[in-house]
């Protein structure tokens, strides 16, 4: 179908293009609101700033397709193929995107605020200030995604995958990421207040600088993890392990520390005021505390 043809029917009140060929397509700033395009073909088509509020692409295929500052709000794309598709600063609130396929795509600065991601493969995807908040992002595959400065504060993160994912400078507060494999994570800078970290795998992790006020990090594996200049006020730190971790300058005030494992971890000039500490299970500690 030609795309005068689609913007002539659309007009006339046609809403259904169910399974049409529009690959490579130029439709730049059009209008197609509440239509109906599952299973469309619409690889490499350039639909950029283009109105699809409303309207239903699930199953369509948009591999490197040009979605860039559209607006789609509570549009549907269940399986959809968005691989290495652009949607940077695309307007997709609300949106449902559940077993899409976003390998590659390139989502920096779009708005994803409450959209529904569960399953989605967002492998290798640019996300870089992506707003995720109260997104579902249940079973989704971050693994090599770049996440800095994305915001993900109460988004639901159950079973994701995130294989050297970046995540500095992310905002994850009050998120659930109890039992996660963050091993060698790149969280420095984070945002992680009021998070439930408890039983997560930190091993080896990137926390520089982060912030982790009133974080649960019960039985948290923080060996050998880097924390320095990091704040965890509040922070419950039950039974975790922070055997080699690099704790200078970190601000640990008023932090629970019962049976916290400091094996060999480095302490200099960490602040400890008012923590409660019993370091039942420390053998050696270099500690340079104030």
């Amino acid at each position: 179908m030609k795309v005068k043809q689609l913007l002539r029917l659309y007009e006339q009140g046609y809403r259904d293009f169910s399974g049409v060929e529009l690959t490579g397509a130029d439709l730049t700033g059009v209008m197609l609101i509440s239509v109906n395009l599952t299973g469309a073909n619409l690889m490499g088509a350039n639909l950029s700033r283009a109105f699809l509020t409303k309207s239903n692409l699930s199953n369509a295929i948009l591999n490197w397709a040009d979605l860039s500052y559209a607006k789609m709000s509570e549009t549907k794309w269940k399986n959809a193929d968005l691989t290495k598709a652009n949607l940077s600063g695309a307007f997709m609130v609300k949106s449902q995107l559940v077993n899409a396929k976003l390998s590659g795509a390139n989502l920096a600065y779009t708005n994803l605020r409450a959209a529904n991601l569960l399953g989605a493969n967002l492998c290798g995807a640019k996300l870089k200030k992506v707003n995720l908040r109260e997104a579902n992002l249940s079973q989704v595959n971050f693994n090599w995604a770049n996440l800095s400065e994305a915001r993900l504060t109460g988004a639901q993160l159950e079973k994701i995958a995130l294989t050297d994912v970046n995540l500095s400078q992310t905002f994850l507060i009050d998120v659930d990421l109890r039992e996660t494999d963050l091993a060698g994570i790149n969280l420095s800078c984070a945002r992680l207040n009021d998070s439930n970290l408890a039983g997560a795998n930190l091993a080896g992790a990137n926390l520089e600088n982060s912030r982790i006020i009133r974080a649960n990090l019960v039985g948290a594996n923080l060996s050998q993890a880097n924390l320095s200049g990091a704040i965890l006020r509040e922070a419950n730190l039950t039974e975790a392990d922070l055997t080699q971790a690099d704790l200078s300058s970190a601000n640990l005030q008023n932090a629970i520390m019962t049976n916290t494992k400091l094996d060999q971890a480095l302490l200099t000039d960490t602040v400890l005021s008012s923590s409660v500490v019993e370091l039942s299970l420390v053998t050696e500690v270099s500690l340079i505390a104030s």
